[in-house]
């Protein structure tokens, strides 16, 4: 069994892999500060990209960092601006504070923090609005995806305000409620415990009183993941497949395999 302490030696390390800015890496920071835009309750700073003549009605993509990370680093390495610039799409990055979580990861583990109209989600609730609005951004288009934290964060925002996207990308994430202490996070990230599937499945239903249509869901993970283990993917998939009734043939079989896979890599390092 993994300890806790391992764990905790791996963001360590992953913070002083990535503790320099973009600029110290000799690469810019494209993104603009986002201010004003609600009570902020969960404390966060936001960061957003527009690419030039973005069009009327364009979509919005929510991208949402790892531990460790800032916003401006998780853009340069993953190269989402880039890839706004070619497909004509704006980009929000909520950006978690030392103050809030000294790993900088997104408190997806606390009830407060992944609660609808509350906490750090609806801080992010806050600066889609501010977005959709200031900018004419198309509601009906706002997607969110997020790595590691930021993956359960997304995981949480696609439950607490379904209403509000179209589609999400959880990335080496979690399954929406299946930690509420910071014990129980290191236990969910190495497959240990967590609620049954029938649990997470009514933990969902309860997280809004939305009843549909509902977002749909793209889940990815590495199966050689020493952080955040496979079988945390099949507990986000278990998780949404009674709202998208999803009949039990249809369904993948629980990972066994283990193949490559290493947390938190992102494009520009492989």
């Amino acid at each position: 069994m993994r300890k806790i302490s391992h764990t905790i030696a791996r963001l360590a390390a992953l913070q002083a892999r990535h503790a320099g800015s973009p600029n110290e890496l000799g690469a810019p920071d494209r993104l603009s500060t986002l201010t004003g835009f609600g009570s902020n309750p969960g404390a966060l700073t936001a960061r957003y990209y527009l690419p030039d003549d973005l069009p009327d009605n364009a979509p919005l993509v929510v991208v949402l960092h790892g531990c460790t990370q800032n916003a401006a680093g998780y853009d340069y390495h993953s190269g989402w601006s880039q890839l706004a610039d070619d497909a004509g799409f704006a980009l929000l990055y909520p950006e978690q504070q030392r103050s809030n979580n000294p790993n900088l990861c997104f408190n997806w583990f606390q009830p407060a923090d992944i609660r609808r109209d509350a906490g750090e989600a609806l801080s992010i609730r806050q600066m889609i609005e501010a977005m959709v609005t200031g900018h004419g951004l198309a509601r009906e288009r706002i997607f969110v995806t997020g790595l590691s934290a930021g993956g359960a964060m997304a995981a949480a925002m696609l439950a607490s305000y379904p209403d509000v996207f179209a589609g999400g990308a959880i990335v080496a994430g979690l399954a929406y409620g299946s930690a509420k202490t910071i014990p129980e996070a290191f236990d969910r990230m190495r497959g240990h415990g967590g609620p049954s599937e029938e649990h997470l499945r009514r933990i969902l239903r309860n997280g809004s009183e939305h009843r549909g249509p509902w977002p749909r869901i793209s889940i990815w993970q590495g199966t050689g993941d020493q952080t955040v283990d496979a079988s945390n993917a099949y507990a986000i998939a278990s998780q949404w497949w009674g709202v998208h009734q999803i009949e039990r043939a249809q369904r993948i079989p629980r990972p066994t395999a283990r193949m490559h896979g290493n947390h938190g890599a992102m494009p520009a390092e492989r």
